[in-house]
């Protein structure tokens, strides 16, 4: 597992606190499991990549999806340097970790995560975070056309509800992804 990187997706405080702009409705539910995911990678030596989102005031970098309501200020979140565009203290990455800002829901569209997983021998993505509709399963989508081995930690991933999460994994399963809680990810 030393070629398995943890990647932390979107754990930003307008993603993860309640009554922030783009709160996720079960995000809390994901920190407690991603506490643990890190605490076992960082015991074992293995990487860590953290992921965010981080818009321009002007909204010039926001998918047109979502520039209507952020331009409208109705779900205007993670403004490049804001308190809601940081990782929240729970999760804080630590010096040596690795931090990508991506533009789009996938952590591969338009970032360098392929180049610094490929860099450092990287064969196996467990990935955790938020939201698990969006960005997590755009993000193991284009994880498995790369030909990573990837692990969605069923228990470390959030949606607005637990149904979504476990639809969206169901589907993830299908396509050959192993969505197993951390415990048994351990073990594995």
């Amino acid at each position: 597992m030393r070629h398995t990187a943890l990647l932390i997706i979107d754990m930003q405080r307008d993603f993860v606190v309640p009554g922030a702009p783009c709160a996720v409705g079960e995000a809390g539910v994901a920190v407690d499991g991603i506490s643990r995911a890190l605490a076992v990678f960082r015991g074992r030596g293995w990487p860590v990549v953290y992921v965010t989102r981080s818009y321009r005031a002007d909204g010039s970098n926001v998918e047109y999806t979502r520039r209507g309501g952020f331009l409208s200020g109705e779900r205007q979140c993670c403004l490049e340097g804001s308190e809601g565009a940081r990782i929240v203290d729970e999760l804080l990455p630590l010096p040596g970790e690795t931090v990508i800002t991506k533009p789009s829901f996938s952590a591969f569209f338009h970032t360098e995560l392929d180049l610094i997983l490929r860099n450092r021998s990287i064969t196996g993505l467990a990935v955790t975070g938020v939201n698990t509709a969006n960005c997590v399963r755009a993000t193991v989508f284009d994880a498995v056309g790369l030909g990573y081995r990837t692990t969605v930690i069923s228990d470390a991933t959030a949606a607005d509800t637990a149904q979504i999460t476990q639809d969206n994994l169901r589907d993830m399963r299908a396509i050959g992804v192993d969505t197993p809680p951390l415990d048994e990810f351990v073990k594995g």
